[in-house]
């Protein structure tokens, strides 16, 4: 072409905890039965949507209101229910205006940093969770820049690290959280927030927070939101969805609560940009807008949210004990979310190391793609080739450390616990080849 069309970020839009369901369809096609514990979807691992919230959504279908547009900014009575819900909590007020609505969390990920001055950076954590640091690294051009979560604190965030980025480098507009975390299990105390919205205040930056496992929290303190802690002088806005917490993931339905917009005229600008490149598409999806208020009202909703932690605060117990204890492995004990990561000590990993893949098809398509993979790759590449389970490396959550991610999800008792004995006889054995 005479004119070079690609955006100079295009390289890093890598997304692996879908790119390696290709290798792993073309290694079912050659006959090894597949385990799918590389992507968070609750239905896809077989929970049920509780009959009282298919009524509710059935209930909409059955209204013509749910099969036209809606406002570009979001439904107004879900948006002023949200509201109403966010000011509950004491901390900081919005109105329904302060609310917007996207075709899910990565459609709002997208305008995010598609509408944001390609020179602002936004320091984000590492491990990081693939759609955001992809998205902040294609829109800058540059690789994403991170702060640590440190493993040997709980994976909480490195408030040193981060102040020491933020001062010495006046490119970044904003620091994300996430939280709880995706992909560590981590959830935040409030402490540990307040200390980054200090930091937020004292160098003039936004502070973002992704609250998408909010209410898949199991912790001793609970759920801690962003509008708690964030006072009235730090702008900066949560990003919230159902996909999880009904669970609801095909729904594509996700919003974001914008606090403190009034304090910057430039931050406010902003804002009115999102707004603005919603009304070229008119809007998002009316039915799952509509059903909100009436789930989040419905007497079942805080019992079927407490059953669900309870049951994955049990899974990650049960996961985290069978995984520790092996000999070059540390693994922390997931408090949110409902992924464990299982990290590599410095060293643990070799380029020699290896699993027996039976299937010799398989271990003739799987070779090549090892030669150049990362140590943690390699890993998975054998785990999935020999044992068929389908995780997905640390490395790919734009992090210098070794390990890898595997859900939570799984329904059948007997399945999770054969997934995780699996996990951890294999590897024993890559260690010790």
């Amino acid at each position: 072409m005479r004119r070079n069309i690609v955006h100079s970020g295009a390289d890093a839009l890598i997304y692996e905890i879908r790119q390696i369901v290709a290798i792993a369809k073309q290694i079912e096609a050659m006959g090894v039965s597949i385990t799918w514990e590389n992507i968070g979807d609750p239905i896809q691992k077989g929970e049920s949507v509780p009959t009282w919230m298919k009524d509710i959504v059935s209930g909409l279908v059955a209204q013509n209101k749910s099969w036209a547009y809606t406002a570009t900014q979001g439904d107004e009575t879900t948006r002023k229910f949200l509201a109403s819900k966010v000011n509950e909590r004491g901390g900081a007020q919005i109105t329904s205006d302060d609310i917007l609505f996207f075709n899910g969390l990565g459609d709002a990920v997208a305008k995010i940093f598609g509408f944001m001055r390609r020179e602002a950076r936004i320091l984000g954590p590492s491990p990081a969770y693939s759609t955001l640091s992809s998205a902040e690294a294609a829109h800058s051009g540059y690789e994403h820049l991170t702060y640590e979560l440190n493993p040997d604190n709980d994976w909480m965030p490195d408030l040193e690290d981060i102040e020491n980025k933020v001062k010495y480098n006046d490119s970044i507009a904003g620091i994300l959280l996430i939280n709880p975390d995706n992909p560590t299990g981590a959830v935040y105390p409030k402490e540990v927030m307040r200390e980054i919205v200090k930091i937020c205040e004292k160098y003039d930056i936004i502070l973002i927070c992704d609250e998408t496992y909010a209410h898949v929290n199991y912790s001793e303190w609970g759920s801690i939101h962003l509008s708690e802690v964030i006072g009235d002088k730090v702008c900066g806005f949560a990003l919230r969805s159902i996909s999880k917490e009904f669970p609801w993931p095909g729904a594509r339905c996700g919003w974001l609560e914008v606090f403190n917009r009034k304090n910057d005229p430039t931050f406010e600008r902003y804002i009115k940009s999102l707004l603005d490149a919603k009304m070229l598409e008119v809007c998002s999806t009316t039915l799952p807008q509509l059903s909100i208020p009436l789930v989040y009202s419905h007497p079942e909703f805080l019992n079927h949210l407490k059953f669900r932690n309870q049951k994955f605060k049990k899974k990650a117990e049960k996961a985290t004990k069978i995984l520790t204890g092996i000999p070059g492995v540390k693994v922390i004990q997931p408090k949110g979310a409902f992924y464990l990561t299982v990290l590599f000590e410095d060293g643990a990993l070799k380029p020699h190391m290896t699993l027996p893949i039976a299937n010799t098809k398989v271990r003739d398509f799987v070779s090549p793609l090892m030669e150049k993979a990362a140590l943690d790759r390699r890993f998975v590449l054998h785990l999935l080739a020999s044992a068929g389970i389908c995780v997905v490396p640390l490395s790919s959550f734009c992090c210098n450390r070794n390990g890898f991610r595997v859900t939570l999800l799984e329904e059948d008792e007997t399945k999770f616990e054969w997934i995780y004995e699996t996990l951890a006889e294999n590897i024993r054995k890559y260690l010790a080849s």
